[in-house]
């Protein structure tokens, strides 16, 4: 196996070529070639290594993705960028994303964005739902939403919420209306079509099953969703897209505004604050279930109407990478 490998030293980036191998219970790696002091230069020494071209064809996935992530990278590095406190060292990866999409992805034909954006939303979609306990597997998932193909013995909750999913995503991507109580509700309505008839706001109690947070007292819901609104309109020009959403999708959470599918809600909203910001959506996967919901967790020690570094800052850097993960393995 193959690959590139970064070293930085005083500074300056170096690029190598580096195999690996398993020998027994150990992985042996070693640099087999020098690449350059760029991604320029280390693209042009990949075309001419000839005894290796192979070995490079074998793993092109893997240095494809590695060689445009960093040179979307560098580029951002050659900008001054405005230090962000939530985002820390991530910002500059997660800017890189946001500029291959806007000078890459959305600019390609319509048909190949449409087949890219398809393959992500079935990503969003199973993850999304297998957070929440639906059953169905990626491939099923991927045989429903391509093919129209029915899952064996699952129920038609699960099948109804991948394919409303998919109905609702494909609608707000191009959607440009502003966050408001109607949107938010009508999004939610919309998930849950076939799955649950309560509509709007919950107006009793709901106990939270295996998390570790009250939320808002019924008699409360509208009025904490004034209060998120409102901070919402007073912050969305002062903080970063991602740091926004991430807080946003947090304290809607946190409220917990309805009966049921308020996950799946909330990680709707929190993609749709990234795209009416100009910023690729991303796919919180359930691999990370666990650390997901730690991370929110820990964001419970800021209330309502605050935003500490300290409460947010594992969440706001699990949804970086979650970004930048989601965006190189999907978009590129």
């Amino acid at each position: 196996m193959v690959y590139v490998y970064k070293k930085i030293i005083g500074g300056i980036p170096y690029y190598y070529l580096r195999a690996s191998e398993r020998k027994g219970k150990r992985v042996i790696a070693k640099d087999i070639a020098y690449l350059g002091n760029s991604i320029e230069e280390a693209k042009k020494s990949l075309d001419n290594l000839t005894q290796y071209k192979d070995k490079i064809r074998k793993a092109y996935k893997t240095i494809h993705n590695f060689t445009e992530s960093n040179y979307y990278l560098e580029k951002i590095n050659a900008q001054k960028l405005k230090k962000d406190l939530f985002l820390g060292d991530k910002l500059k990866e997660v800017e890189a994303c946001k500029l291959h999409y806007h000078s890459v992805f959305q600019k390609l034909d319509y048909n190949t964005k449409s087949e890219v954006l398809k393959n992500f939303i079935i990503e969003f979609a199973f993850n999304t739902a297998s957070i929440e306990g639906n059953t169905i597997n990626l491939q099923e998932a991927r045989n429903l939403l391509e093919e129209g193909l029915t899952p064996k013995d699952k129920t038609l909750r699960e099948i109804y919420d991948l394919q409303n999913t998919e109905k609702v995503f494909t609608k707000i991507f191009e959607s440009k209306k502003e966050l408001s109580h109607e949107f938010i509700i009508k999004i939610h309505d919309n998930l849950l079509e076939n799955i649950d008839a309560r509509k709007g706001y919950r107006t009793v109690d709901v106990r939270v099953i295996r998390a570790n947070f009250k939320a808002t007292p019924s008699p409360y819901v509208k009025t904490d969703m004034d209060l998120l609104l409102k901070w919402y309109h007073e912050n969305k020009n002062k903080l970063h897209p991602l740091v926004l959403a991430t807080i946003f999708h947090h304290k809607f959470e946190k409220i917990h505004p309805f009966m049921d599918g308020n996950g799946r809600t909330g990680r709707m909203i929190l993609n749709y604050i990234l795209l009416i910001n100009n910023c690729p959506p991303t796919v919180i996967h359930r691999k990370t279930r666990v650390e997901y919901l730690a991370a929110l967790r820990e964001a419970d020690k800021s209330d309502l109407t605050k935003a500490k570094i300290k409460d947010y800052l594992a969440i706001v850097q699990f949804n970086a990478n979650e970004m930048i993960d989601t965006y190189w393995s999907i978009f590129l």
